[in-house]
């Protein structure tokens, strides 16, 4: 590590200064930057060719600079790419989940880097694999690939799938016909994604992006008709709200889910009368959220109704589902998070967070008993994938944490035996006993204590020698799970502490704690984070200047707020399509996600208070003439999610205000969008890079 260095004789790029002054409440402001946003963006999320030319220019640039300086790092990027590209089981496949006559799985092949879905006879699960969709094959030709998923019909008949070529989340939506495994000539462009079949199979419902990039209109397509004369079902006019569409595991019904990040509204059609009008089960309520799932001749009904923070479990008789004639099932219990619901035949299952740990509960649904599946170690993750199949006593888990590799379970809820089915294989090899896990509670600001969870070397020491790696996310209500993760034993096993901050604005420790770290209260979660870092310097787990932060999308605006407000707790920051131009994007109601993440941030358009919020910790808004650790920031050209401008306008200001000779650096996928690169490997190739960087600073 000693060798590498960050070189001060390499010009770094200047982007050139256009004011633009903006007032709102009264409060003016001006914007050297803005010039960087395209104007024509919409086209440009479907063909980047139309890029203004000194845009491109400018990220161009800025992609030289950011080769140039970490050219010293090529063969220690190679080296990562080669470890956790070893530590993957090349031609790994999924444990088929039966429905029916047939089992369903994904499989990879070697040197493969997309998905391929197949089909298998449920008599005989070790028997031919019959792939349905080959996603290398697919993706042949393409730059850039992703599937958004695969899904059967419940007559085995038909294949619905979809894909994004651009990075854009445009996705184009096609059916395959399962017995001879060719397209229709049914093909929809501009939807969002997957759909869901009515109860004959003669059409499916779909929803649409409109032209700023929001789902806002669902349609029937009858097969067999072109998209233009598909039905429109629903208009949702308010553009604060996200909308999707799908089915139910009896496929009696098509639901149409309506929410923002705090309210909900579910609309519902009988799947075999796709021409009935939507029915409403409960009116939007700013608040209330609620999710349906059906369970023969009821629904059951996961809500925060009637001030139930961590959610309760109601039931309503399948033909009247209004809220008039919900009835309790599990009570809402403080600090008992209730995540999501699955109901069967015989059994009602959920998965909850208790004491900050996830476990699984499993209702019989004649006696009411409840029993929980848990487990022993003090941090770990758990996913609950269920079934396909209602009438069933068999549920799928996974489980696995920062040093124990993913296995998945079958669980018979009557007898409550666990098979295990399969666990995570590590061809290059994986010893438990060289690593070794911890869980903190470290005090924050106001005393909350923040859950932190850490691998390290089996040998480390507490004696403020360790570098360290240092996540975090905080926003959405969105928990970071304490799971496996081959990709971060490259750093580990070269010295560092790996640690994930579990801070406010994520639902860790409960609903609550999301509460708390959002709107009003949103700079808990940056004060969490900064007293994370500080906790681990001050009892030695890293040595002092040698933390990296590290953050993706509202983890990179994460990045962006701590950096400006204690840039000496950290040795360098890693900011992946971060959301770091918060206000000004707040102030955008024409961007795909402005009018849904008000909720999440506040209006500062019709709110001075919300604006003054925002504005008190805007990443962009707060650089100031300090002095920096050194910054990677990661983007990508036609992510809908963080405008590519975000990070873009963010180095150049802080190129401009900041003093030292601390590097900022900036690398634009010019062919990606809000996930990174396509295909399973050339990801490997961006993590190794910011790896290589954070080693880089560590070796300062």
């Amino acid at each position: 590590m000693s060798t590498l260095c960050f070189k001060t004789d390499i010009k770094a790029p200047v982007a050139q200064k256009r004011a633009l002054k903006d007032t709102r409440h009264g409060i003016e402001r001006v914007d050297e930057y803005a010039w960087l946003r395209a104007d024509n963006w919409q086209e440009v999320f479907k063909d980047t060719s139309v890029l203004d030319a000194d845009i491109r220019s400018h990220l161009e640039a800025e992609n030289a600079y950011s080769a140039a300086l970490m050219s010293d790092t090529k063969e220690l990027q190679e080296a990562l790419f080669g470890e956790m590209k070893g530590r993957i089981k090349e031609d790994d496949e999924s444990v088929p989940a039966p429905h029916g006559p047939y089992c369903y799985g994904s499989s990879f092949v070697t040197g493969g880097q997309q998905p391929r879905f197949y089909q298998v006879e449920r008599n005989k699960p070790d028997g031919n694999r019959r792939i349905v969709l080959d996603g290398d094959r697919e993706a042949e030709g393409k730059d850039y690939f992703r599937l958004a998923g695969a899904g059967h019909s419940n007559d085995h008949k038909r294949l619905i799938w979809s894909y994004d070529d651009k990075g854009s989340e445009y996705f184009t939506l096609r059916v395959r016909d399962l017995n001879t495994l060719k397209d229709l000539d049914d093909q929809l462009e501009d939807t969002a994604g997957g759909g869901a079949w009515d109860a004959a199979g003669t059409g499916l419902f779909y929803s649409k992006m409109d032209a700023n990039h929001r789902p806002s209109k669902v349609f029937y397509h009858r097969m067999g008709t072109p998209q233009s004369e598909d039905k429109l079902i629903y208009e949702e006019a308010d553009a604060g709200f996200f909308m999707g569409v799908g089915g139910t595991r009896l496929d009696d019904y098509i639901i149409i889910d309506i929410h923002d990040h705090e309210t909900s509204e579910l609309l519902l059609i009988p799947a075999d009368d796709p021409a009935a009008a939507p029915q409403i089960v409960a009116a939007r309520q700013k608040g209330v959220e609620y999710s349906l799932e059906e369970g023969g001749d009821v629904w059951f009904i996961l809500t925060n109704a009637g001030g139930a923070k961590d959610f309760k479990i109601m039931s309503a008789p399948v033909h009247q589902p209004g809220q008039d004639n919900w009835t309790e099932v599990v009570a809402h219990t403080p600090g008992t998070l209730i995540l999501s619901v699955s109901a069967y035949k015989n059994h009602l299952t959920w998965l909850e967070r208790h004491e900050g740990l996830p476990r699984i509960a499993i209702m019989d649904r004649q006696s009411g008993d409840i029993h929980h599946i848990s487990f022993d170690e003090k941090a770990y993750s758990l996913g609950l994938s269920g079934s396909y199949e209602y009438d069933t006593d068999t549920i799928r888990f996974s489980y696995s944490s920062m040093a124990t590799p993913s296995q998945v379970f079958d669980y018979n809820m009557v007898s409550r035996e666990r098979v295990l089915l399969k666990t995570q294989e590590v061809p290059s090899g994986h010893d438990i006993s060289k690593y070794r896990t911890e869980r903190l509670m470290v005090p924050s600001h106001d005393g909350a204590l923040v859950p932190v969870s850490l691998v390290m070397p089996a040998e480390a020491k507490c004696d403020g020698t360790n570098p360290v790696l240092l996540y975090g996310y905080g926003s959405y209500g969105i928990t970071i799970p304490a799971s496996f993760n081959t990709n971060c034993l490259s750093l580990v096993d070269r010295g560092f502490i790996y640690a994930i901050a579990h801070i406010r604005g994520g639902k860790d420790k409960g609903f609550a704690w999301y509460e708390d770290g959002k709107r009003e209260t949103k700079t808990n979660t940056f004060k969490d984070f900064v007293e994370v870092a500080r906790y681990l310097t001050a009892e030695k787990y890293a040595a002092p200047g040698k933390i990296v932060a590290q953050g993706g999308s509202a983890g990179g605006m994460l990045m962006g707020a701590v950096v400006n407000i204690a840039p000496d707790a950290f040795g360098g920051i890693i900011a992946e399509v971060p959301f770091v131009d918060v206000l000004n994007t707040m102030l955008d109601d024409t961007l795909p996600l402005t009018p849904p993440e008000w909720p999440e941030w506040g209006n500062p358009i019709t709110s001075k208070a919300d604006y003054a919020n925002i504005a008190s910790y805007s990443p962009y808004d707060n650089v100031d003439a300090q002095d920096y650790p050194p910054v990677l920031a990661i983007s990508g050209l036609t992510d809908p999610r963080v405008t590519y401008w975000e990070p873009t306008k963010w180095v150049a200001r802080l190129r401009d205000k900041k003093t030292g000779e601390s590097p900022v650096l900036l690398k634009t996928n010019m062919g990606a969008g809000h996930g990174g690169a396509s295909g399973r490997f050339s990801r490997l190739e961006e993590i190794a890079y910011s790896y290589a960087f954070a080693i880089k600073v560590a070796a300062q």
